[in-house]
Protein backbone atom coordinates (compact mmCIF):
# COMPACT_ATOMS: atom_id res chain seq x y z
CA UNK A 1 0.00 0.00 0.00
CA UNK A 2 1.30 3.44 -0.90
CA UNK A 3 2.09 5.73 2.00
CA UNK A 4 1.29 9.09 0.39
CA UNK A 5 -2.06 10.74 0.97
CA UNK A 6 -2.02 13.30 -1.83
CA UNK A 7 -0.01 14.74 -4.68
CA UNK A 8 -0.20 18.50 -5.32
CA UNK A 9 0.53 19.34 -8.94
CA UNK A 10 1.35 22.65 -10.52
CA UNK A 11 -0.46 23.33 -13.81
CA UNK A 12 1.47 25.43 -16.36
CA UNK A 13 4.68 23.80 -17.50
CA UNK A 14 4.17 20.74 -15.30
CA UNK A 15 1.03 19.13 -16.70
CA UNK A 16 1.16 20.79 -20.09
CA UNK A 17 1.33 24.12 -21.82
CA UNK A 18 4.56 26.09 -21.66
CA UNK A 19 6.42 28.24 -19.17
CA UNK A 20 3.69 30.85 -19.76
CA UNK A 21 0.03 30.68 -18.75
CA UNK A 22 -2.19 29.02 -21.32
CA UNK A 23 -5.82 29.68 -20.44
CA UNK A 24 -8.53 27.00 -20.23
CA UNK A 25 -9.82 26.03 -23.65
CA UNK A 26 -6.33 26.31 -25.18
CA UNK A 27 -4.41 24.30 -22.56
CA UNK A 28 -3.25 20.82 -23.58
CA UNK A 29 -1.73 18.14 -21.39
CA UNK A 30 1.71 16.80 -22.26
CA UNK A 31 1.65 13.27 -23.74
CA UNK A 32 1.01 10.54 -21.16
CA UNK A 33 0.00 12.92 -18.36
CA UNK A 34 -3.62 11.75 -18.27
CA UNK A 35 -2.48 8.14 -17.78
CA UNK A 36 -0.10 9.23 -15.03
CA UNK A 37 -2.93 11.02 -13.21
CA UNK A 38 -5.02 7.86 -13.52
CA UNK A 39 -2.12 5.81 -12.11
CA UNK A 40 -2.09 8.00 -9.00
CA UNK A 41 -5.84 7.60 -8.59
CA UNK A 42 -5.59 3.81 -9.17
CA UNK A 43 -3.18 3.77 -6.20
CA UNK A 44 -5.69 5.66 -4.02
CA UNK A 45 -3.63 8.84 -3.97
CA UNK A 46 -5.61 12.06 -3.97
CA UNK A 47 -4.73 14.41 -6.82
CA UNK A 48 -4.89 18.15 -6.11
CA UNK A 49 -4.07 21.21 -8.18
CA UNK A 50 -1.68 23.78 -6.76
CA UNK A 51 -1.47 26.74 -9.11
CA UNK A 52 -0.97 30.52 -9.18
CA UNK A 53 -3.32 32.11 -11.74
CA UNK A 54 -3.15 35.93 -11.59
CA UNK A 55 -5.04 36.08 -14.90
CA UNK A 56 -8.18 35.56 -12.80
CA UNK A 57 -7.57 38.88 -10.97
CA UNK A 58 -6.83 40.48 -14.34
CA UNK A 59 -10.17 39.26 -15.77
CA UNK A 60 -8.53 37.04 -18.40
CA UNK A 61 -10.20 33.85 -17.12
CA UNK A 62 -12.36 32.73 -14.22
CA UNK A 63 -11.72 30.50 -11.26
CA UNK A 64 -14.59 28.29 -12.51
CA UNK A 65 -12.92 27.84 -15.91
CA UNK A 66 -9.70 26.62 -14.30
CA UNK A 67 -11.56 24.43 -11.82
CA UNK A 68 -13.71 22.85 -14.54
CA UNK A 69 -10.67 22.14 -16.69
CA UNK A 70 -8.63 20.60 -13.86
CA UNK A 71 -11.47 18.43 -12.57
CA UNK A 72 -11.99 17.17 -16.14
CA UNK A 73 -8.38 15.92 -16.01
CA UNK A 74 -9.26 13.90 -12.88
CA UNK A 75 -8.23 16.23 -10.07
CA UNK A 76 -10.00 15.55 -6.79
CA UNK A 77 -9.71 19.11 -5.54
CA UNK A 78 -8.54 22.37 -7.07
CA UNK A 79 -6.46 24.96 -5.19
CA UNK A 80 -5.89 28.17 -7.11
CA UNK A 81 -4.33 31.44 -6.05
CA UNK A 82 -6.16 34.04 -8.17
CA UNK A 83 -4.11 37.00 -6.92
CA UNK A 84 -1.53 39.18 -8.64
CA UNK A 85 2.10 39.10 -7.47
CA UNK A 86 1.83 42.44 -5.68
CA UNK A 87 -1.35 41.66 -3.71
CA UNK A 88 0.56 40.06 -0.83
CA UNK A 89 -1.83 37.18 -0.19
CA UNK A 90 -0.86 34.14 1.84
CA UNK A 91 -1.92 31.65 -0.82
CA UNK A 92 0.43 32.63 -3.66
CA UNK A 93 3.42 30.36 -4.10
CA UNK A 94 6.09 30.35 -2.71
CA UNK A 95 3.81 30.67 0.32
CA UNK A 96 2.48 27.29 1.49
CA UNK A 97 -1.01 28.75 1.97
CA UNK A 98 -2.75 26.53 -0.58
CA UNK A 99 -1.09 23.44 0.90
CA UNK A 100 -2.04 24.38 4.45
CA UNK A 101 -5.62 25.12 3.43
CA UNK A 102 -5.87 21.74 1.70
CA UNK A 103 -4.45 20.01 4.79
CA UNK A 104 -7.12 21.53 7.00
CA UNK A 105 -9.99 20.96 4.57
CA UNK A 106 -9.00 17.36 3.81
CA UNK A 107 -7.38 16.28 7.10
CA UNK A 108 -4.01 15.69 5.43
CA UNK A 109 -0.63 15.21 7.02
CA UNK A 110 1.53 17.33 4.69
CA UNK A 111 4.58 15.22 5.62
CA UNK A 112 2.77 12.45 3.73
CA UNK A 113 2.13 14.56 0.63
CA UNK A 114 4.08 15.34 -2.52
CA UNK A 115 4.44 18.52 -4.57
CA UNK A 116 5.32 18.28 -8.27
CA UNK A 117 6.17 21.48 -10.11
CA UNK A 118 8.43 23.20 -12.61
CA UNK A 119 9.35 26.31 -10.62
CA UNK A 120 11.48 26.90 -7.57
CA UNK A 121 8.47 28.60 -5.94
CA UNK A 122 6.79 25.16 -5.96
CA UNK A 123 9.83 23.70 -4.16
CA UNK A 124 9.89 26.54 -1.61
CA UNK A 125 6.19 26.10 -0.75
CA UNK A 126 6.62 22.32 -0.51
CA UNK A 127 9.64 22.69 1.75
CA UNK A 128 7.84 25.11 4.07
CA UNK A 129 4.91 22.68 4.33
CA UNK A 130 7.10 19.60 4.82
CA UNK A 131 6.09 17.86 1.58
CA UNK A 132 8.25 15.69 -0.65
CA UNK A 133 9.49 17.89 -3.53
CA UNK A 134 9.73 16.83 -7.18
CA UNK A 135 11.01 19.29 -9.79
CA UNK A 136 10.16 18.53 -13.42
CA UNK A 137 12.34 19.94 -16.19
CA UNK A 138 9.43 20.83 -18.47
CA UNK A 139 8.03 24.38 -18.67
CA UNK A 140 10.34 26.53 -16.51
CA UNK A 141 11.89 23.48 -14.86
CA UNK A 142 15.18 23.39 -16.75
CA UNK A 143 15.69 27.11 -16.09
CA UNK A 144 14.83 26.62 -12.39
CA UNK A 145 17.24 23.71 -12.19
CA UNK A 146 20.06 25.66 -13.85
CA UNK A 147 19.46 28.78 -11.76
CA UNK A 148 18.92 27.30 -8.30
CA UNK A 149 20.22 23.75 -7.98
CA UNK A 150 23.70 24.69 -6.76
CA UNK A 151 22.68 27.66 -4.64
CA UNK A 152 22.27 27.37 -0.91
CA UNK A 153 18.65 28.32 -0.17
CA UNK A 154 17.63 27.57 3.38
CA UNK A 155 14.11 26.74 4.34
CA UNK A 156 12.35 25.30 7.30
CA UNK A 157 14.05 21.91 6.90
CA UNK A 158 17.57 23.08 5.94
CA UNK A 159 18.99 23.51 2.45
CA UNK A 160 16.17 23.47 -0.09
CA UNK A 161 16.73 20.88 -2.80
CA UNK A 162 14.20 18.77 -4.68
CA UNK A 163 13.92 15.19 -3.45
CA UNK A 164 13.81 14.09 -7.07
CA UNK A 165 14.40 15.80 -10.41
CA UNK A 166 12.40 14.36 -13.30
CA UNK A 167 12.55 15.02 -17.01
CA UNK A 168 8.75 15.33 -17.01
CA UNK A 169 5.60 14.59 -15.02
CA UNK A 170 5.39 11.00 -16.23
CA UNK A 171 8.91 10.23 -14.99
CA UNK A 172 8.03 11.84 -11.65
CA UNK A 173 5.04 9.53 -11.24
CA UNK A 174 7.00 6.44 -12.34
CA UNK A 175 9.65 7.30 -9.74
CA UNK A 176 7.10 8.02 -7.04
CA UNK A 177 5.21 4.78 -7.55
CA UNK A 178 7.61 2.44 -9.34
CA UNK A 179 10.80 2.96 -7.36
CA UNK A 180 9.21 2.05 -4.06
CA UNK A 181 9.45 5.59 -2.71
CA UNK A 182 5.73 5.60 -2.09
CA UNK A 183 5.95 2.31 -0.21
CA UNK A 184 8.23 3.70 2.54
Amino acid sequence: MLNFQAVFIDRDGTLGGTDKVVYPGDFELFPGVQKSIELLKDNNILVYSFTNQPGIANGEATDDQFESELTSFGFDQVYICPHRHEEGCDCRKPSPGMLKRAAVENKLDLNRCVVIGDRWTDMLAADEAGCLKILVKTGSGQDAFDRYINKQYYGRWGVIQPDFIASDFNEAIRWLIGEGVAKC
